[in-house]
């Protein structure tokens, strides 16, 4: 698994590993995995690309869904679990949370997902995250086209500063998302630019007749 080989790399050169996770239904069964596996949990930190402005335990919140799946299942100390406080509302948690990250480095891996539309964490298309100040790497999200409106997302620059990042892309509405996105169009997964480049890990039927 592409995870714990990125993992095994970060451990031996620094020690730790600095993984942030894509939200929604698609890595679902990779956190599965990951719950049934052995690793040096205690070398983990986990993050989260972007959070939806809901209760705590609501189980729509992308945290909830990896704590289900994954991380409620193995030993990774709860301090370095770190979890975008969305119940506070787009405004405080991305406060919070930009402090959460001002001691952070380059990640090891960030995971994320490609929407219908060509979204990706809560960057949605005709936003107004482009017009953000560059030196926040946390975006307060007000108008979501997806409920809920209100949504914290990690900015396209923030998301880059990692040493490995991979799309994780399944599903038939995704399709006319992976067209565009090979045509070259300008969908808010290619404000994405890591220095490393990214892997696109597609389901082999999206790609037929792109």
């Amino acid at each position: 698994m592409r995870i714990l080989e990125a993992d095994a790399a970060a451990r031996q050169q620094r020690g730790e590993f600095h993984l942030v996770l894509a939200g929604g239904e698609t890595p679902r069964d990779i956190y599965r995995l990951l719950g049934a596996v052995s690793a040096d949990w205690a070398a983990w930190h986990i993050y989260f690309g972007d959070e939806r402005c809901l209760p705590p335990d609501d189980p729509a919140r992308n945290s909830r869904i990896a704590g289900y799946a994954w991380l409620d299942h193995v030993p990774i100390p709860p301090r370095q679990i770190h979890p975008i406080p969305g119940e506070l509302g787009a405004v405080q948690a991305a406060a919070a949370y930009e402090e959460t990250l001002r001691t952070v480095g380059r990640f090891d891996l960030v995971l994320l997902g490609l929407g219908e539309d060509g979204h990706t964490a809560s960057l949605f298309p005709g936003q107004d995250w482009r017009r953000a100040p560059e030196d926040l790497d946390v975006l307060p999200i007000y108008d979501a086209p997806k409920a809920p409106p209100q949504r914290v997302s990690l900015s396209p620059a923030r998301l880059a500063r990692t040493r490995q990042l991979i799309f994780l892309v399944d599903g038939r509405s995704k399709r006319q998302a992976v067209a565009d996105w090979r045509a070259g169009k300008d969908i808010p997964a290619r404000h994405i630019a890591p220095p490393g480049g990214v892997d696109v890990l597609v389901e082999a039927s999206l790609l037929v007749g792109c």
